[in-house]
């Protein structure tokens, strides 16, 4: 477990704040981040810590190795960076599912090791990994100062949920970067309201969520196995763009500027579109260090809808060690390929279209959320199972729950335009101009949220991220 959420909040963010914002030079501020970020993961995992920099000097050595000579590509530099990082991956995070799968199709009964997670080894294996393709790709210079590559591959704010960030994307910041009181305004402001998502819309709605997974699906009625999926899709949702926002304001607090991770992703119109809102440095990170290389769709329809599968059957595995994982990404990699061979799902009219790409979404996240791929299906049946009693499910219909479902179907698609309109009134605006009432109000109203959060983190209730388990 890394720092409690309050701990984070009220101690290590503001020191690590303050001591960055009074240090002279960027080498010294890349020091303390550097420091921050090994004690940041070492507070809940002091021994894989050592996994983490063990990761960063290996890759950091295969980019050398890799642009040691740049007018000719060392392809041995390559293929041990990927082996050696799909190795960790394997070994980590699949061992025990390999060896179940292997006792289940053998009647073997080998010992399934019981091998402890590392958070965030996922993301920071696959940013490490697309750091060594890219000088192998000459895409960017290599960079010679170890600390450099550590800063990229362990910076706190993104380190154990991402988004995936990209070298090639902040090189340049980790050597010249600055920041202005706007920027710690907009970061700030970011930070809080991917705290108000986690905090005060996650964590609510994944109280019903808990309660329909966990029920007897024998006994789960049609309203509530629809309102448990349906709490879920939000949860998730809420869940990791939270995070994303979270760690994107902090990235610009101190100066870094990261990619969006989620475009509104529940307002896509197709399953092609969903993959461009959703996940954003995931999608983009198989397209082009797997699909492209693959052969994309350059090699006729039967390679491209391979290529597809491929792509996402390992999109499925990235996110964990369970068959339930795999088939979800099967499930989508499906819909993609429909899509491209019957033209007419993309062109439905915007109604049906954005109820076909939910539906389908929608049960997906059903076989993501359940333990095995046999309770998914079961869940499954029942959302359409025609047995209309629903006590259980209007018992979780709270007045703070509904609040919260309401503000989450509101937020995540439905009034985009006016969501953009105002997130521009307010980012046009600077200290040193004055605020418009636009952004005054909105300013006033993040750091009510944040106290808000601070109250319900204060119970001590332990709500980790969704995706900390990737």
């Amino acid at each position: 477990m890394v720092f409690s959420s309050l701990t984070f909040l009220c101690l290590f963010m503001p020191i690590v704040f303050l001591l960055h914002s009074v240090l002279p030079s960027i080498k010294a501020k890349n020091v303390l981040l550097i420091i921050a970020s090994l004690l940041f993961y070492a507070y809940g995992e002091p021994i894989y810590v050592l996994l983490m920099i063990g990761s960063s000097l290996l890759n950091y050595g295969c980019a050398r190795w890799a642009g040691h000579n740049p007018q000719k590509k060392n392809k041995a530099a390559l293929v041990v960076a990927v082996v050696a990082n799909l190795a960790v991956l394997v070994v980590f995070k699949y061992t025990g599912m390999l060896v179940s799968t292997w006792n289940s199709m053998t009647g073997f009964e080998i010992p399934i090791p019981v091998i402890a997670l590392p958070i965030g080894i996922s993301f920071f294996t696959f940013q490490a990994l697309s750091y060594v393709i890219d000088v192998y790709r000459g895409i960017v210079d290599v960079q010679k100062n170890y600390f450099s590559v550590l800063l990229y591959i362990s910076f706190f704010p993104q380190l154990i949920a991402g988004p995936i960030v990209k070298y090639r994307d902040i090189n340049e910041q980790i050597s010249t970067r600055s920041v202005t009181m706007d920027a710690v305004a907009k970061g700030l402001r970011r930070f809080i309201c991917g705290l108000c998502k986690k905090v005060l819309i996650a964590n609510t709605i994944a109280t019903v969520a808990d309660v329909m997974f966990s029920t007897n699906i024998g006994t789960l009625s049609m309203s509530a196995a629809w309102l448990g999926a349906l709490a879920y899709l939000f949860q998730i949702y809420y869940d990791f763009s939270g995070y994303s926002d979270m760690a994107i304001g902090l990235g610009l607090m101190f100066g870094f500027h990261f990619k969006e991770n989620f475009l509104y992703p529940y307002g896509a119109r197709n399953m092609q579109d969903f993959w461009r809102r959703w996940h954003i440095s995931l999608s983009t990170w198989f397209k082009e260090y797997l699909y492209i290389p693959l052969g994309g769709n350059r090699k006729g329809k039967g390679r491209t809808a391979l290529n597809k599968i491929i792509v996402f059957f390992l999109t499925g595995l990235w996110h964990g060690a369970n068959w339930t994982f795999v088939l979800w990404g099967l499930w989508h990699g499906l819909f993609l390929l429909l899509e491209t061979y019957i033209p007419l799902l993309k062109k439905l009219p915007r109604v049906i279209s954005h109820v076909y790409t939910l539906f389908v979404v929608t049960i997906g996240f059903v076989v993501f959320r359940a333990d095995t791929i046999l309770e998914g299906f079961s869940y499954i049946g029942r959302m359409f199972s025609f047995d209309f009693s629903s006590a259980l499910a209007l018992e979780q219909l709270t007045p703070w729950f509904i609040v919260m479902f309401v503000v989450a179907c509101v937020g995540c698609a439905a009034v985009k335009p006016l969501g953009d309109r105002l997130r521009h009134a307010f980012e046009g605006a600077t200290i040193s101009k004055g605020y418009t009432a636009v952004s005054a109000t909105l300013y006033v109203l993040a750091f009510v949220g944040l106290f808000w959060c601070i109250l319900r983190l204060s119970s001590g209730a332990y709500n980790p991220f969704i995706y900390f388990r990737f």
